[in-house]
C-alpha cells in the first residue's frame, strides 16, 4: 500500500521590502512521503521569495517532469521555473530548456555541489542560483507543524522568518544571476 502525502495549512504574511510585496497567503501544501520537512520548508521559501499571483507549487518529488514551484502564461508557456535541492548539471539543462528563467534555491552540501555543477550551470544564461544557510534553515524546519503560521520579511537579501518560537534569520549567498 503506497503512502500518502501529508497535507500542510500555510499562512504566510509576506512583507517583501525589496520588491515592494506585501500579502497574506492562505494555501494548503502536500508532502511527499520521500519529502523531508528540511525541503518543504525550502520549497515554502522559495515561494515567498519568488512569489507573484501566477506561482504555483508543481508536483515535484512525484513527476520529475514538473518543478517545486512554476508561472506559467495565460497560453501555458513555462515563465519561471524554481527547483530546490541540489539538482545535477543535466537537470539544470533540462530546465533551462523548458522554461524563459530558472531559479534554484539550493541547500545542504552546496560547496561539493556547486564544484560539481558550477561550470555547467555558468553556461545557462536564464539559470539564477541561490543558496540558503543551513544552520538556520535546521532550526526552522525542524518539528514543522502541520499548520503553519509565519510572518515573512525580506529584505536586503535575507530571509527573516517569524514563527511561533523564534525569529530565524535566513541569509541568501548568490552564486549566479540574482533574484
Amino acid at each position: 500500500m503506497a503512502l500518502q502525502a501529508t497535507p500542510y495549512k500555510i499562512n504566510l504574511n509576506l512583507s517583501d521590502t525589496d520588491r515592494g510585496v506585501y500579502e497574506n497567503l492562505r494555501m494548503t501544501v502536500a508532502r511527499h512521503p520521500s519529502e523531508t520537512e528540511q525541503r518543504l520548508t525550502v520549497r515554502i521559501l522559495a515561494y515567498a521569495l519568488w512569489y507573484n499571483e501566477a506561482l504555483s507549487f508543481g508536483r515535484g518529488l512525484s513527476d520529475t517532469d514538473e518543478p517545486a514551484l512554476w508561472e506559467k502564461s495565460l497560453d501555458g508557456r513555462v515563465m519561471h521555473w524554481i527547483e530546490v535541492g541540489l539538482p545535477d548539471a543535466d537537470r539544470l539543462t533540462w530546465c533551462s530548456r523548458r522554461a524563459e528563467r530558472v531559479s534554484l534555491l539550493a541547500y545542504g552540501n552546496t560547496r561539493v555541489w556547486a564544484s560539481k555543477v558550477g561550470s555547467a550551470a555558468a553556461m545557462l544564461k536564464n539559470l539564477s542560483i541561490a543558496v540558503v544557510e543551513q544552520e538556520p534553515l535546521e532550526a526552522l524546519a525542524t518539528d514543522l507543524p502541520r499548520s503553519i503560521d509565519w510572518g515573512v520579511m525580506i529584505s536586503d537579501g535575507v530571509i527573516y522568518v517569524s514563527d511561533a518560537q523564534a525569529q530565524h534569520e535566513l541569509s541568501l549567498e548568490w552564486l549566479q544571476g540574482e533574484r
